[in-house]
């Protein structure tokens, strides 16, 4: 372990040394974060997830900046060019910009005007303009260096070829470079215009044709959309400060004397800041700025698919979802309460013949009764709302519940589908994905990669790899903090618990299907390749409802198994006696118990799995609908006050789901009375909300909600914006078609119930 990091990472998180050395021991030995979270609290002093994962990103920080070090202690090195004050600057420097800084001035170059310079033998006028600028007589001085032949013809030459190599000794200076990047960030601005043109073809980036924002307060959406717009070729961005403001901030910093020789200075550094420092500045900042853009973003839909990861299941209830569709029909599934599907059809409930929709009718009565179905799922994309009004009637009183089928399509043409599924079209693999993400939406969306899902923003804009590092977090988290059924859960969800993976987890359900289900946490040893480093990480979050032994459906870890059963001896019962009888929980003294690495917190968590094993986290499931006959934007009338889901949350609101397939916006400014920067903060992805529409664009298929308790009414200039370029947000459906079907009569409802319950 590297000291200096272990405490340069606790004085920037303000944590114990001890606490990040501890954890920093554990993610060398191959500790996951769940692991070290749930089951290490006692080594960590109580870190969590949050804390866990800084220390880990610091530490691989902290040893990409020593692999840049060594980096450039080597090139120096082997360039003869590593004095002792350099090394020791080199060691000194903290962080990378700082190190990138002090290597400037030797880094290896493309030939410059100033190498140039040195070949003609300039540098020593350049050095004497310098070192005597209150002194020195610059055309004197310059007459001396004049040859022709060298390729100097006159004075003039002499001192271009001298300010050329001060003005690369400007754009070198660590001093100047920090100087200047303070003043870019204090008081640069982003500017951007329309490419000559474009204007028409550009219209999605209309807002930023002529704009200016302070670069400290631009938030991330609107750089990412300006950013985007450039690389589309449309729009043109720069960041820049005031000219008079840089050199006045800089030319102090080398132009101290005041004769002719002082000017050619001056001269110098006002070249370089236009030819050199100026744009490498501005370069720096444009990677910067885009790297916390990035950073604002990734945090976002990392904070969405963790809402919608850990969205309510309704549970294993014998399922029928329905895909729905107009001219296709609808696709129709069965589904087993563990998810497997049993009989698949085609109905079709909006045709035009009444005689398609009594027999759609008769049907669905039909799979309810021989399946007996527990629950109803209905894809919330086209042809979702007459769907949804045709199986109401049939006055059925299970739940009909509407489902978000954002990614559906994906998963049903993708390889994991058609391995589940090798034998079924993607019309049915879409539609069993539909009903088992109303069961278990975690154990149904790890299937998908999670930028498929739709829940984040400039998700294509943003650094590729830092975005799929967050959001296996979230994923990984949110798996391993439900806890996964080891007998039934699919390969793909098995790979996201602590210490598996892909390999192990195939081997897992290979081992599965090959010796049966398993009958103990234990026996996944014998799963190959799954070795006790594996198991130690793994265990503890796998849970097996009806093992032999009672904590294996728990969250108790195994290596804790004996103290329970010390607990139970002590108490002459069983563990299971235990489990079942509060009034024994209750006399257990847990410091009795106490060692040198189970303390309380352990203690504690086992006490609370005793009394709840394998606990869900997660809220508990409660039927949604929308507003009856508000199904299309035609509806709409502002002032109405509608139920919604939110479908995605950005940095300038939220979008939400309220039934007539095309989300509405509630801008930042109408989340709340009082003021809020972080939507975040009022709204989360998947969260029922209650909605007033203040204006409805038709020609725009634009909607401004509200969730104030008066909103405004009518146009408003932060109700219908949305961030120019900004994609649309999952969760629902846009520009469907109009039935064209007349909605079924209750009279034929009747008669079909009628006729199948005889």
């Amino acid at each position: 372990m590297n000291e200096l990091h272990i405490q340069k990472i606790a004085g920037e998180l303000k944590l114990q040394p001890r606490q990040v050395l501890s954890t920093a021991k554990l993610f060398a030995e191959g500790a996951t974060v769940p692991f070290i979270a749930r089951y290490r609290k006692e080594a960590t002093g109580l870190l969590d997830e949050v804390a866990i994962t800084n220390i880990r990103e610091r530490l691989l920080g902290l040893a990409d900046l020593d692999q840049r070090r060594d980096a450039i202690l080597k090139s120096l090195a082997e360039r003869n060019l590593l004095s002792d004050q350099l090394k020791a600057d080199i060691h000194g420097a903290d962080n990378v910009t700082r190190l990138e800084d002090i290597y400037q001035p030797f880094r290896p170059k493309r030939r410059t005007r100033a190498m140039i310079a040195k070949e003609l033998g300039l540098e020593p006028l350049a050095d004497l303009l310098f070192q005597n600028q209150s002194t020195a007589d610059p055309q004197a001085e310059a007459a001396k260096f004049v040859d022709a032949e060298k390729g100097v013809p006159d004075v003039a030459a002499a001192l271009a070829g001298a300010r050329d190599i001060i003005a690369e000794r400007v754009s070198d200076d660590a001093n100047a470079r920090a100087k200047l990047r303070e003043l870019f960030w204090s008081e640069g601005i982003v500017k951007s215009k329309v490419m000559s043109d474009k204007q028409e073809a550009a219209a999605k980036f209309k807002d930023y044709f002529d704009w200016n924002e302070p670069v400290g307060k631009i938030p991330s959406h609107r750089l990412l959309a300006i950013r985007r717009g450039e690389t589309e070729g449309f729009l043109m961005m720069r960041i820049a400060v005031e000219e008079n403001s840089a050199l006045a901030l800089i030319e102090p910093l080398f132009a101290t004397g005041k004769g002719a020789a002082a000017d050619q200075v001056r001269l110098a550094v006002q070249d370089s800041y236009k030819r050199l420092l100026g744009s490498a500045i501005e370069v720096e900042l444009r990677m910067e700025t885009k790297k916390r853009a990035d950073t604002e973003a990734i945090r976002v839909f990392a904070e969405n698919l963790r809402e919608l990861l850990l969205a309510s299941p309704l549970g294993n209830k014998n399922m029928l979802a329905i895909d729905p569709g107009f001219r296709t029909g609808c696709k129709v599934v069965i589904l087993d309460r563990q998810g497997k599907l049993l009989h698949n059809d085609v109905i079709y409930p909006t045709a035009s013949s009444n005689a398609e929709i009594r027999e759609a009718a008769e049907a669905v009565l039909s799979m309810v009764k021989k399946y007996q179905i527990e629950a109803i799922a209905i894809g919330n994309g086209t042809a979702s709302r007459e769907t949804e009004t045709f199986v109401k009637l049939l006055k059925l009183t299970m739940p009909i519940v509407m489902v978000n089928e954002s990614g559906a399509s994906i998963y049903s043409a993708s390889e994991v589908a058609r391995e589940e599924f090798p034998n079924h079209d993607i019309t049915v693999r879409g539609a069993v994905s539909i009903g088992r993400r109303l069961m278990d939406p975690l154990a149904e969306l790890v299937k998908l990669d999670p930028k498929s899902i739709g829940v984040g923003q400039y998700q294509h804009d943003v650094e590729q790899g830092a975005l799929k590092r967050s959001l296996d977090d979230v994923v990984i988290s949110c798996v391993n903090g439900v806890g996964v059924e080891l007998n039934t859960a699919s390969k793909q969800l098995l790979a996201y618990v602590s210490g598996l993976g892909p390999v192990l987890a195939a081997n897992i359900v290979a081992y599965r299907n090959e010796n049966g289900p398993f009958k103990s946490r234990a026996e996944l040893k014998k799963v190959p390749r799954l070795g006790e480093k594996a198991f130690e990480q793994a265990a503890g979050f796998l849970r097996l409802r009806d093992g032999a032994c009672p904590l294996d459906g728990s969250a108790v870890h195994p290596e804790s198994y004996e103290l329970v059963d010390r607990m139970a001896k002590d108490l002459n019962c069983s563990v299971g006696d235990l489990m079942r009888d509060a009034s024994l929980r209750q006399i257990i003294q847990l410091p009795k118990y106490v060692t040198e690495t189970v303390g309380l917190p352990t203690l504690t968590d086992i006490l609370g799995e005793l009394a709840k094993p394998g606990r869900d986290p997660r809220q508990k499931f409660e039927v949604f609908s929308f507003q009856s006959g508000v199904e299309k934007m035609e509806d709409l009338k502002p002032g109405m006050k509608l139920p919604g889901i939110v479908t995605n949350v950005t940095a300038f609101g939220a979008f939400v789901d309220i039934g007539v397939h095309q989300d509405g916006l509630v801008h930042v400014s109408q989340l709340s009375d009082r003021f809020i920067k972080d939507p975040s903060e009022v709204v989360k992805v998947a969260q029922k909300v209650t909605v007033t529409v203040t204006e409805v664009d038709l020609p725009r298929k634009r909607i401004a909600l509200s969730m104030k308790a008066a909103p405004q009414i009518g146009p408003s200039t932060s109700g219908t914006r949305t961030s120019p370029a900004t994609p649309r947000p999952a969760g629902g459906s846009f520009n469907r078609p109009a039935p064209s079907a007349k909605p079924a009569t209750v009279d034929w409802f009747t008669a079909a119930l009628n006729k199948n319950q005889k």
